[in-house]
């Protein structure tokens, strides 16, 4: 997804499906807890610009 196509906004224009930036969601570090029934992911950017998503 192009930079141009994220919106301040979590809803993206083109669709009622949320976008976020993964910047934001770890407020600028690397790092950030997703709370799914209780559980808790962590989702990190790696030193190579990739999300990984883990229990």
């Amino acid at each position: 997804m192009a930079a141009d196509s994220v919106h301040n906004s979590p809803q993206a224009r083109d669709g009622d499906l949320p976008c976020y930036r993964a910047e934001d969601l770890t407020r600028g570090g690397v790092q950030a807890r997703i709370v799914l029934d209780e559980q808790v992911y962590t989702l990190r950017i790696t030193r190579a610009g990739k999300l990984i998503l883990t229990k």
